[in-house]
């Protein structure tokens, strides 16, 4: 029997480079020989201090590996592309875009490289494997997942964070920062934004294509930990 595939699912990166790498080496290591696909949730930019540095490690992903690199849009990629499509900074500077700025050495969005301005307006919303729904915020629990809001995968909190719902799907999911520095798990969703640029760690999940639970998870810091237990 061919060996499982793999899938990691990468929670909320914030210009945390060092972070994305120690733990990239970890999923590498983990996976070996087998086949595996990585999901980013989103939120690769601002607040931390190398956002730059985290797109290019994503571009070169998507390079070396097109059919096994999957990066979704996080609403601060939706900020800095209204703010590209507006002219208008003022919401995406309130939420961390200096920090964005600086990594590029510009002070006006218009200025980043073209290369990369195209790459955040090609982020998909969301990515389904048919056991998992991969999103950057979550989803309206009062809409079926191919009829979800662009708006509302990338920013929505309640009732979706607190309304139990069997969405056919484990919804796998960032944009909530969880202080505790630990995944956040349920039965209808898990949360992997595990606060990193806010001093916590930066998580994946690791998930195969035989159950819908995962199967461990890593940290920038730490190698392959079981799944913690289901909480109500």
């Amino acid at each position: 029997m061919p060996p499982a595939e793999l899938t990691f699912a990468v929670g909320d990166t914030h210009g945390c480079r060092e972070m994305l790498d120690r733990l990239l080496e970890r999923c590498f290591r983990y996976a070996g020989e087998r086949p595996a696909r990585l999901v980013f949730l989103g939120d690769y930019i601002d607040r931390g201090p190398d956002s730059r540095g985290v797109v290019e490690t994503l571009i070169g992903l998507q390079r070396r590996l097109p059919d096994r690199i999957v990066c979704l849009r996080g609403n601060h990629e939706v900020l800095l592309l209204e703010a590209l499509a507006n002219d208008d900074m003022r919401l995406w500077l309130f939420n961390g875009a200096d920090t964005t700025l600086a990594s590029y050495g510009v002070d006006q969005v218009s200025a980043l490289p073209p290369d990369h301005l195209a790459w955040y307006a090609a982020l998909k919303p969301s990515f389904d494997d048919g056991r998992r729904f991969f999103v950057h915020a979550g989803v309206d629990p009062d809409r079926p997942l191919d009829q979800q809001r662009d708006y509302d995968l990338a920013w929505i909190r309640e009732p979706f964070l607190s309304r139990v719902h069997d969405y056919g799907r484990l919804i796998v999911h960032g944009h909530t920062p969880q202080r505790t520095g630990k995944p956040d798990l349920r039965p209808w969703r898990l949360n992997l934004d595990t606060a990193a640029v806010y001093g916590g760690r930066l998580t994946a999940a690791v998930f195969d294509d035989r159950q819908v639970a995962p199967l461990a998870f890593l940290t920038d810091t730490s190698d392959a930990q079981p799944a913690l237990p289901l909480r109500g």
